[in-house]
């Protein structure tokens, strides 16, 4: 597969059509715009500010709506229940990493990331202890305590 070079460029002013041309003579094709304006006091931006997907869920294939994405769930899934087990946080982010587990960012976790995902915990414990797997995750911390 051929390599793609790609490069930005900053505009001042107004596009010069003569670097256009230019660039594309190079063997550039111009291939996107990015468009910026300060608003007025008062005014609506014309999209909503981005939003990040919480943990745990992903962009379904569908382009429209969101589902649960499965290795972030058996991560979230393991923090409750050490969680729930009394577990410092220093042993949970401990055992997420001794199982491969990553952060979104794809670092290991710290008790310091662990902490951060407790309101997303407590959001998603309702739909979390309704499952079969997490009847089983109960009979054996019930039997480990």
């Amino acid at each position: 597969m051929a390599t793609i070079e790609r490069i930005r460029e900053f505009v001042k002013g107004t596009v010069d059509p003569g670097h256009l041309k230019q660039r594309e003579n190079e063997g550039w094709t111009l291939v996107a715009l990015e468009w910026q304006r300060q608003l007025e006091r008062g005014e609506e931006l014309a999209s909503p500010p981005y939003e990040e997907i919480s943990y745990g869920l992903r962009v379904a294939s569908d382009c429209v709506h969101l589902e649960d994405d499965p290795l972030e769930m058996q991560a979230l899934t393991l923090m409750m229940e050490l969680i729930v087990a009394d577990y410092p946080l220093s042993k949970v982010s401990g055992e997420l990493n001794e199982r491969g587990f990553k952060t979104r960012q794809r670092k290991p976790w710290s008790p310091v990331s662990v902490f951060n995902m407790l309101p997303r915990l407590i959001e998603v414990g309702p739909k979390m202890f309704s499952t079969e797997e997490w009847e089983r995750r109960k009979k054996r911390l019930v039997w480990a305590g």
